[in-house]
């Protein structure tokens, strides 16, 4: 008898500022967790997504995810070339295609994001897509603040969006960056 339940491979990641999980299916990622948080974020957030899944732990599957992540957070890489597997509403889809636009050490504002996606106005339902997003860093809603500047609502904690954010402004004032 074979299983109806879609595969869904995991593994905990360490580096400097602590662990993140990773989570991916054979299509690509599919979830990036908090910092430090534990297994059951991960499993409420690939609930949200993938209600029938069962998660196995797979260090080699998530490979080349994590290879690429360490590139990020050692400076030596700015965008990922890995495939990805996300769904969501048609706003969500256009607020994170947005998203992954912000060039790398750049920042745009709720507002900026509502406009550019063709609804002025709607920077809290943008807000609230960007909530959704399961994909943290990689599409990078750290990249958004408020239009004063302030930093806030993320759910990796605002603590690690300000070091991401420092991560990228660091990494571009160095003259060996591309």
């Amino acid at each position: 008898m074979t299983s109806d339940k879609k595969k869904i491979f995991y593994h905990f990641f360490n580096y400097e500022l602590g662990t993140l999980s990773l989570a991916a299916t054979e299509n690509g990622l599919c979830f990036v967790g908090s910092l430090n948080e534990p297994l059951s974020e991960l499993e409420l957030g690939i609930a949200r997504i993938f209600p029938k899944a069962i998660l196995i732990e797979d260090d080699i599957k998530l490979e080349i995810y994590h290879h690429q992540l360490m590139e990020y957070f050692t400076e030596s890489r700015t965008t990922f070339t890995f495939p990805i597997d996300v769904d969501g509403t048609l706003f969500q889809q256009k607020v994170w295609r947005a998203l992954k636009g912000i060039p790398y050490g750049e920042t745009k504002s709720y507002g900026e994001i509502a406009a550019q996606i063709g609804q002025p106005g709607s920077y809290r339902a943008v807000g609230t897509a960007i909530g959704r997003n399961p994909l943290l860093i990689v599409v990078p809603c750290h990249r958004v603040i408020h239009k004063n500047g302030k930093l806030s609502g993320y759910r990796g904690t605002v603590e690690m969006k300000e070091k991401l954010l420092m991560l990228e402004k660091t990494a571009l004032s160095r003259p060996t960056m591309n």
